[in-house]
């Protein structure tokens, strides 16, 4: 190995290694050593992943016996030295890599420090896997953070909605308004009467025919909540990600005019959102609580009151399947809905990190009544919309969102 590939590996397996990289690098000693810089990040590595770093902070860079422990060490107490561990995280790591670090901090070494202390969760990198976190944790947060735990959940739920929004909207608006692809307006708008009295002086005696000049249609308003979109949102904890995304999308369809919005989310309990979709996603998220049994069928029967016009319906359903209630009643109620005209979906994730695990029997047995199950990112969610509503095939909507995201 080259020195650099030397140190990289160094950075990898800690100071327990050095002497045996030492050797695999044929060097004489110093093959693995680190120059400043990168004996600063190992340091912030070590408070983590090493067994000999000891508190943040403590010593000098790159301290640790070299006795082969493997990395498994903690942070110290005191909070200065959080705050430095912190920063340096912040800044020798590219953010994908600070966001793993954090969660390791939180779960690896139950650093919760990190989240309810105001100073240092304020230096915490905002990212969708810290806002699961502190819902998961939101009934513990002392009241002095709270403010600072909002602030941090704001910051990922406007960039989720700077990256979602204007598809979303797109979407929408672009297959409920059918007069945006044609070059005219419809025939069914035509105003007989005005177009026939403004245009009789172009009328050919010799071909007794009307030649309009300019033809008139009638200005009719856009119908408001064309369509109905239905959110059911399990909120067991292997859905965290999902269920920030679905809040999320729920609070922008809120906001068009054009849909009637329901946000649901369940566990044993049903607990419907809606009106808190329709004010802050912030709050929305907040009145979330992660983990939990699971009842999807009590949930569904729940959703079905909002559908009044099934053909005008889309229901969306995200969740691993995996039900606590009644199975068979639960998929009965899907099975009816889909038949009665409702546009109906399962999103076993709705998420960067692809499907979950879930109930394969449960999303087969769905698939052969026509209602398609699988994972979409987010990016994907806008032409999702926009296929259901403008009436595509389910199952080859879903086969082309699939394939889009391989």
């Amino acid at each position: 190995m080259d020195a650099e590939q030397v140190k990289r590996w160094r950075l990898i397996l800690g100071a327990a290694a050095e002497e045996k990289l030492d050797a695999a690098g044929g060097t004489s000693g110093g093959g693995a050593r680190l120059d400043e810089e990168s004996l600063l990040m190992d340091e912030a590595l070590a408070a983590i992943y090493d067994g000999t770093a000891g508190e943040v902070g403590g010593g000098g860079p790159g301290t640790g016996a070299a006795g082969g422990s493997p990395r498994a060490a903690g942070l110290g107490a005191s909070a200065p030295r959080l705050a430095k561990w912190l920063g340096d995280v912040r800044s020798f790591f590219p953010s994908d890599i600070v966001s793993v670090i954090q969660a390791d901090a939180v779960h690896r070494k139950g650093l919760t420090k990190l989240l309810f202390e105001p100073e240092l969760l304020a230096q915490v990198k905002p990212d969708i896997g810290m806002v699961a976190t502190l819902m998961s944790l939101r009934g513990q947060i002392p009241e002095r953070t709270k403010e600072t735990a909002r602030t941090l959940v704001r910051e990922v739920v406007d960039e989720i909605v700077r990256r979602l929004a204007q598809e979303l909207t797109r979407a929408v608006t672009g297959s409920l308004n059918k007069r945006r692809h044609s070059p005219l307006p419809s025939l069914t708008g035509l105003d007989w009467d005005k177009t026939i009295r403004s245009n009789l002086k172009h009328y050919d005696v010799e071909r007794r025919l009307l030649i309009p000049e300019k033809v008139y249609f009638f200005d009719r308003a856009r119908k408001s909540k064309e369509w109905t979109v239905i959110l059911d949102i399990d909120q067991s904890g292997s859905m965290a990600n999902s269920v920030i995304y679905a809040s999320i999308a729920g609070s922008i369809f809120a906001s068009m005019p054009s849909l009637e919005t329901r946000v649901v989310a369940f566990d044993t309990e049903v607990v419907d959102l809606s009106e808190a979709c329709a004010n802050d996603p912030v709050d929305l998220l907040f009145g979330i609580q992660l983990g939990g049994g699971t009842d999807i069928n009590k949930s569904v029967a729940y959703c079905e009151s909002f559908v009044t016009e099934p053909k005008k319906t889309l229901f969306l359903l995200i969740s691993d399947l995996y039900e606590g209630g009644n199975r068979t009643e639960m998929i009965r109620r899907l099975r009816d809905m889909h038949e009665s005209g409702v546009r109906t979906m399962c999103l076993l994730a709705l998420s960067d990190d692809g499907a979950p695990a879930y109930d394969e029997d449960v999303a087969r047995k769905l698939s052969t009544f026509g209602i398609p199950c699988f994972g979409c990112s987010p990016d994907k969610l806008p032409e999702l919309i926009e296929g259901a509503l403008k009436g595509m095939d389910l199952l080859q909507l879903a086969d082309r969102v699939k394939q889009a995201k391989s």
